[in-house]
């Protein structure tokens, strides 16, 4: 159950934080994360604007600070349910105008969202690749991915998780980008170090970290950005910055 906000000595309502009654049927951690989802201001505005989750806000704030959602753009959205970031997309691309093309993937299914293509498989496929190129008209723009591996609680663990799907991710996008696109994904602190981070360097002119405000403070999440793909042979870094 959920407490109604109390009304102030004028008679008029006061915006209160939400407090959930305990319930039997919810689990501790599962009453926490609705709290929290209730008391969460781009929860409240994403269902406003009719975005179809709060992560939308994440990728406009990522794109007004690095722009590279240009309309015209042909974007891969990897692991795209519930569709937030194909709305996104199709809207600063303008695919609804029939500018760009945005072609969305994931294992589950998506509600149809306008000016988005999409495709349930998995990106690990060994067609997807080319599945997708023909689908956009040929090679990416731009391959983005909001996807998380899911955790454990065994911080080592879960941190070699995080790495593998997103090392899958640059995998899949050095298969599809045209020279000079883009590369996006969610990763945690600590999630692109090394290897990973050293790979990303040698394929594209910039690599950048992004923590939109949208991404709640007590989150570890962290969006890498990688800008300007070299295209299919690997070169050296050396003098690129983080």
């Amino acid at each position: 159950m959920i407490d109604k906000p109390e009304a102030s000595k004028g008679g008029e309502s006061r915006p209160l934080k939400v407090r959930l009654k305990k319930a039997r049927s919810l689990s501790s951690s599962s009453q926490k994360w609705l709290q929290r989802q209730l008391n969460d201001p781009y929860v409240a505005r994403a269902k406003r604007e009719g975005w179809r989750s709060r992560a939308a806000f994440k990728l406009i704030e990522i794109d007004d600070k690095m722009k590279f959602l240009k309309p015209g753009a042909r974007v891969v959205d990897l692991g795209a349910a519930p569709g937030g970031w194909s709305q996104v997309a199709a809207k600063r691309i303008k695919a609804e105008d029939g500018g760009g093309h945005v072609v969305a993937i994931d294992l589950l299914e998506i509600d149809p969202v306008t000016g988005v293509d999409f495709v349930q498989m998995d990106f690990l496929a060994d067609d997807a690749p080319d599945r997708l190129k023909e689908m956009l008209g040929g090679e990416a723009d731009v391959v983005m991915s909001d996807m998380a591996a899911n955790t454990t609680g065994h911080r080592a663990t879960d941190h070699l998780r995080i790495v593998g799907l997103v090392e899958l991710a640059i995998d899949f996008a050095g298969q599809v980008l045209a020279p000079g696109g883009a590369f996006v994904a969610k990763v945690f602190q600590g999630g692109t170090e090394g290897s990973l981070l050293a790979e990303l360097k040698r394929n594209f002119a910039t690599v950048k970290h992004v923590k939109p405000q949208a991404s709640r403070a007590d989150s570890a999440e962290l969006y890498v950005v990688a800008m300007g793909f070299r295209g299919r042979s690997s070169v050296s870094g050396d003098d690129l910055d983080a």
